[in-house]
């Protein structure tokens, strides 16, 4: 999702600067110690499904680019409380945040990139926030898909590469030998701390990865290199691309969406052998199609997944209003789909010390009827699903 930037603006008055004093740090080795053993073993996919803590099957979950970037713990605990009350597994988080000049005191920061070089943040203030997160996640039972860089200017993203180590669009970082490697040493970075965390359901290359007007083997080269890459750190953990879903000749419309002007292909991106799973979002208002457009949509990533024999994960959708009308049909259709095997509905709201968390636009919170709707009955249908039928 691309964030708005006044949207953006106001939710860093609330994610980032949550405190007066330094943010609040957790005690934790580098590298978290958890035996993989009994509930705890990691989550992966059996055929074309997810398998999670012994169970196969659908799961759902949301999304919080913010979470990360609290600085009180007891705000991170209250949202894993919530979710693992409700029944939802699977938080996507942002696993970046980059900036290119050194931000103010109290300011969450992850990474710097400036005059050609990188350094990365294990501060206070830096990546022990995100321990803090996966730490929280361990003890709710709340699994994490954690990201290493934005397609989109919201947090750095690629750009920040682009302005410390010149460069004019995403083919350049795509194709960078420097840029390349002070990513990967990031990818080193954060993968390392959390590689023996049951919290951690998959490493995702990016948010959105988009190559516009290059061909789709720009694309696919990067995602094969860097997800065998990530496989050579961490073996036991599913890598999975982050991708919107474009690119599909499948049950094509031949809208938008489905053609490869971003410069992808999603089928090549799921044939490769490093890539446990797909991705796809959907945002109609975003793409200029329908909202009936959508379950068209999850359908065809549905059979996708099933020609590839890997599971997809619909972890993206959202709206500005009316969310239970038009989200609902989505999620039904997602869990009647084969080959679809979860969904992250975008995104999540709750109540934290300082008031509401941030809202994108396309937030709903926790306690509300929305919230009832798209997340309490949505439950209780996979539940409902998974018991064959039965209540």
């Amino acid at each position: 999702m691309h964030i708005p930037r006044m949207l953006l603006a106001l939710a860093g008055l609330a994610s980032v600067h949550l405190a007066s004093a330094m943010p609040q740090s957790v005690e934790m080795p580098r590298s978290l110690s958890h035996n993989n053993h009994g509930k705890h073993k990691f989550a992966s996919t059996s055929g074309l499904q997810f398998s999670i803590d012994g169970e196969t099957g659908y799961f759902a979950g949301s999304n919080s680019y913010w979470i990360g970037y609290l600085t009180k713990n007891a705000d991170v605990d209250v949202v894993f409380r919530h979710m693992k009350q409700s029944g939802l597994k699977i938080l996507r988080v942002w696993g970046f945040n980059d900036v290119n000049e050194k931000p103010a005191a109290g300011t969450v920061w992850y990474q710097l990139h400036a005059n050609g070089t990188s350094t990365i943040n294990t501060g206070r203030d830096g990546l022990q926030r995100l321990d803090y997160v996966v730490s929280s996640a361990e003890k709710h039972g709340i699994k994490l898909i954690i990201n290493f860089v934005n397609n989109w200017n919201d947090y750095g993203g690629i750009n920040s590469y682009l302005q410390a180590y010149g460069g004019s669009g995403n083919a350049d970082f795509y194709g960078s030998q420097a840029m390349q490697k002070a990513y990967r040493a990031y990818i080193k970075a954060v993968v390392s701390r959390y590689i023996n965390s049951p919290a951690v359901f998959a490493w995702e290359l990016a948010n959105e990865p988009r190559c516009k007007g290059c061909d789709t083997s720009v694309l696919y080269e990067w995602i094969e290199k860097t997800s065998k890459y990530i496989k050579s750190l961490d073996p036991r953990h599913m890598v999975t691309t982050g991708e919107e879903g474009f690119g599909l000749d499948l049950m094509s419309d031949d809208s938008y969406p489905f053609t490869y002007v971003e410069g992808n292909n999603f089928t090549s991106a799921l044939s490769i052998p490093t890539i446990d799973f797909g991705t796809f979002h959907l945002y109609p208002t975003s793409w200029n199609t329908s909202f009936d457009w959508g379950n068209l949509w999850v359908k065809a990533h549905g059979a996708a997944c099933i020609a590839a024999g890997k599971p997809c994960l619909f972890e993206e959708y959202g709206v500005t209003s009316d969310h239970c009308a038009l989200e609902s049909p989505w999620q039904k259709t997602s869990l009647g789909t084969k080959g679809v095997s979860g969904d992250l509905y975008w995104q999540y709201g709750d109540t934290l010390s300082t008031g509401l968390s941030p809202d994108d636009g396309n937030t709903f919170y926790y306690g509300t009827d929305e919230f009832k709707c798209l997340v309490t009955d949505h439950v209780a249908a996979i539940r409902k699903k998974a018991n064959g039928g039965r209540h």
